[in-house]
């Protein structure tokens, strides 16, 4: 659990800064494929896979390819459309992407996994529900995108895992720099067939935010939450995806002072963090 929450932590700053200094700004394209080629340069060195199946290697790329890609290439586009906050909120949905996926995989249906998930999203809504424009209806369902890409490949990478063999003893860091090389090609593809050379990086703090983001946000961050996907239920994943929200208004609140509702930000967290209680308490009862 503390490897999810010290990557949420920091993930709080993300928001702010991609839609304070790249959005707008800065092609959304250019920043993907920026993004995710620092974060594989950074693994790259670190791959060994000698002892890893061809099979298991192309499904780390394809999960890589959903997971960080795809979900990148919505993510940063739904900053076109909607302010940090609606970004923000309209992540409230991925708990219940990754219970239901994480369900369907294993054939069975956990109604404390998908209770405590609905919880959270009540905490999440609950934080902020402000005036929608014109663009709010596509803004959301790119922000969907993102999040049902995210969910899928934190359920696929963990159901990867149980079922082969040779990860078991498998330093991940080792293995990590394969999610990235098929995000790379996903981010390269949709740069070449979306992407403008006209927005490019003008200063030298846009730089360094992308930079961060590569390195820190994406590469290092990454690593460290899927190294903590393995280690908790569904239940405590899906909850953690959700208390980004409101550490992610707090931030975007305190430093860029941007509008929020502190009142309804601390009851919603409330809500979000309660929920992870709950289902580590019910989790706790059952194994005894």
């Amino acid at each position: 659990m503390r490897y999810l929450l010290g990557v949420t932590i920091i993930w709080a700053f993300s928001f702010s800064l991609i839609g304070v200094y790249l959005s707008g700004y800065v092609d959304a394209w250019f920043s993907v494929l920026m993004r995710i080629g620092i974060a594989t340069m950074l693994f790259l060195p670190f791959l060994r896979l000698k002892k890893i199946k061809t099979a298991t290697i192309l499904k780390l790329i394809v999960i890589g390819s959903v997971q960080l890609g795809l979900m990148y290439c919505f993510y940063f586009q739904s900053f076109n459309f909607l302010t940090v906050p609606e970004v923000l909120l309209f992540s409230v949905f991925t708990p219940i992407y990754i219970t239901l996926l994480n369900d369907i995989l294993n054939k069975r249906f956990h109604k404390v996994h998908l209770l405590t998930a609905l919880i959270a999203v009540l905490g999440a809504a609950y934080i902020q529900y402000s005036s929608i424009n014109e663009n709010v209806f596509l803004g959301f369902l790119i922000t969907q995108g993102a999040n049902i890409c995210f969910a899928v490949g934190q359920v696929a990478y963990k159901h990867l895992l149980k079922s082969s063999p040779e990860l078991e003893n498998t330093p991940k860091h080792s293995i990590f720099g394969l999610f990235f090389i098929g995000a790379f090609l996903v981010a390269l593809i949709a740069f070449f067939i979306f992407g403008s050379t006209e927005k490019m990086p003008t200063t030298s703090v846009q730089w360094l935010v992308i930079i961060y983001l590569g390195t820190v946000a994406s590469g290092a961050c990454y690593y460290f939450w899927n190294k903590g996907v393995v280690m908790v239920n569904t239940g405590s994943l899906a909850i953690m995806n959700n208390a980004l929200i409101p550490l992610g208004l707090i931030v975007n609140l305190v430093i860029w002072n941007k509008e929020a509702d502190l009142q309804k930000i601390l009851i919603g967290g409330s809500l979000i963090f309660a929920s992870l209680a709950i289902n580590e308490y019910i989790i706790k009862k059952v194994k005894e």
